[in-house]
């Protein structure tokens, strides 16, 4: 399993109700608790908890905001089905990283990732203001000047997240905060193979050009080749963990 940092976009659990939806949010993401159960009454919670019925009220609205629970008069709180969980919250990729392994998740990542971000370089070609590409063209930079392993994530993250941002579209922009925890951990996997930062940096430098030419095909065709490229990378980190079409 795969170690990662958490992000700053993520629920906090400094407050004791943060806490409460963190520990019972992960036990139904990692299985222990099945979709269909209910959680035991308010009042056994609380006891379990060590914590008052406001907290853990508060921590159960958190947990029901993410779809992973449902409450109900009468009939208490329920673990909802899985494809009724909101996949793309923060907290819950967090936490799906943070319990299962990368196996399971990079394919359905990488997948996403495919659908959205060439249309997203396409887009930043036609729509980036100049202080868009600006901040393009220095994450790229700061790419060219980190070492390899665990420094070359941030810009590389940042490079993704700024063309997102440069797509000038307001549902894509967001989708960059979404997907960060899962997009770091991928990094973090493949950024740390030997030599592998300077592999990538030719594919992220044709997005780079392609988007301050503004040529949108071009940036479009560039950043496919970049993620099939990503996909193999992962594949020779982890060699089982996605089927060869």
């Amino acid at each position: 399993m795969v170690e990662h940092s958490r992000s700053s976009k993520t629920f906090s659990r400094r407050s004791l109700h943060g806490q409460i939806a963190y520990d019972i949010g992960v036990r139904i993401v990692r299985g222990d608790v099945q979709p269909g159960t209910v959680l035991p009454n308010e009042a056994d919670l609380s006891v379990q908890f060590s914590v008052s019925r406001t907290a853990l009220r508060e921590a159960i609205k958190v947990l029901a905001a993410k779809g992973l629970v449902e409450s109900r008069p009468k009939t208490g709180t329920r673990v909802r089905p899985r494809d009724e969980w909101n996949m793309l919250d923060p907290d819950l990729l967090a936490w799906q990283f943070a319990t299962q392994p990368i196996e399971r998740l990079a394919k359905d990542l990488f997948e996403i990732r495919q659908v959205i971000e060439p249309a997203a370089a396409s887009m930043a070609a036609e729509r980036a203001t100049d202080t868009q590409r600006e901040a393009i063209a220095r994450a790229f930079s700061d790419m060219e000047a980190a070492p390899d392993g665990d420094a070359s994530i941030e810009p590389d993250l940042r490079f993704h997240q700024s063309i997102l941002a440069a797509s000038n579209n307001e549902f894509l922009h967001p989708l960059g905060a979404l997907i960060e925890t899962a997009m770091a951990t991928s990094f973090r996997i493949t950024n740390n193979e030997p030599g592998a930062l300077q592999i990538s940096l030719p594919r992220h430098r044709a997005v780079r050009d392609a988007i301050l030419a503004r040529e949108p095909e071009a940036a479009r065709q560039a950043m496919r080749v970049l993620l099939e490229d990503a996909v193999e990378d992962l594949r020779r980190a982890l060699p089982h963990m996605i089927p060869t079409p």
